[in-house]
């Protein structure tokens, strides 16, 4: 008994139960396990070292209460915010639903009037395809207007429609093409080529003339810069997104030199274009949500020259230095 006596209240281990319910409740269950064994302890000391053992015993219950009131509030607080995030995540899955849908019902009469018109348009505006383009930005601007607004920051520096020009980006979201497709600039995209078998879209895509594109495939990508060039001599112009897919991280990265070599080789002016927000709305790898927020198009100042690679560094320096003013990453 004399040595069960010099037991401290708290000197042997404490076993918990993992918890198959809420939290609180396996909380209530391990104080309780300590307070019985606690009682234990102080019914069989002695007299002297139940007195201390008391003064121990008032200590540990008053932490315990406290500690069980932390952890009941923090739990609470950590479910409310979860059932927040629940509920903004089916918020943004809704409205992509709803984009879509838009998307569907206004394309159907506009892809019909563009059907219409193709064989006109092959006759008289062969390479530029105007009445297409124009088309293509009524239905850009209906389907994204009901969901986020955007604003245009340096129009002035935009060409004239007549003027060739090569047109560069960042690459942030699936949004990005519908966003450029409303400043009504007569540019053809180059798309991957399964892109095109999509009803309504992909064939409306092909009647605007968009340059279809087979990845990791060299000989197409050849094709693709040698159709890019014959469209800049002959008056029309193009639109690269040269970090060649969408970044996964929002953070600009590393240029390829095609869409600069074209220019270089044609003499056309390269236009820097720097996409705001997109990345947010809709992420890349998440085109089934579409996140409250607004978008901004910085258009900069036409860049000439006829080095590729001087071009290709001046231009991402330009969107780089924009980005990193607004709060972006660069690679």
């Amino acid at each position: 008994m004399a040595s069960f006596s010099r037991l401290k209240p708290y000197s042997l281990p404490l076993v918990t139960i993992k918890p198959a319910y809420r939290p609180q409740v396996a909380l209530c269950n391990m104080v309780k396990k300590r307070l019985d064994y606690q009682k234990l302890v102080l019914n069989c000391a002695t007299p002297q070292f139940a007195q201390l053992g008391g003064i121990k015993w008032h200590m540990i219950q008053r932490n315990i209460i406290v500690r069980s009131e932390i952890v009941a509030s923090s739990a609470g607080s950590s479910d409310d915010s979860s059932n927040a995030l629940t509920d903004s995540h089916l918020i943004s899955r809704i409205r992509g639903v709803c984009f879509y849908l838009a998307t569907a019902v206004i394309a159907v009469p506009l892809f019909i009037a563009m059907a219409f018109l193709h064989p006109f348009i092959l006759l008289f505006d062969h390479y530029r395809r105007r009445a297409h383009h124009f088309i293509a930005k009524v239905w850009a601007s209906f389907t994204i207007w009901p969901f986020y607004k955007f604003k245009i920051e340096g129009l002035e520096n935009l060409p004239l429609n007549t003027t060739p020009c090569v047109y560069v980006s960042n690459h942030q979201s699936f949004l990005d093409i519908y966003t450029l497709l409303t400043l009504g600039r007569c540019f053809k995209f180059i798309s991957k080529t399964s892109i095109f078998v999509y009803p309504i879209i992909g064939w409306a895509m092909f009647l605007m003339g968009v340059i279809p594109l087979r990845r990791m495939d060299s000989r197409s990508q050849l094709d693709c810069l040698k159709r890019c060039m014959d469209l800049v001599t002959k008056g029309a112009s193009v639109f690269f997104f040269p970090e060649g897919t969408r970044s996964k991280d929002g953070k600009l990265g590393a240029f390829k030199k095609g869409a600069f070599s074209v220019a270089a080789k044609t003499g056309a002016p390269i236009v820097p274009i720097t996409l705001l927000g997109t990345g947010k709305l809709m992420p890349a790898g998440k085109e089934g949500i579409i996140n409250s927020g607004s978008v901004k198009i910085i258009i900069h100042k036409p860049i000439e020259g006829i080095n590729a690679e001087a071009l290709c560094n001046e231009a991402r320096n330009v969107i780089a230095e924009s980005l990193l003013m607004h709060g972006y990453g660069v690679h």
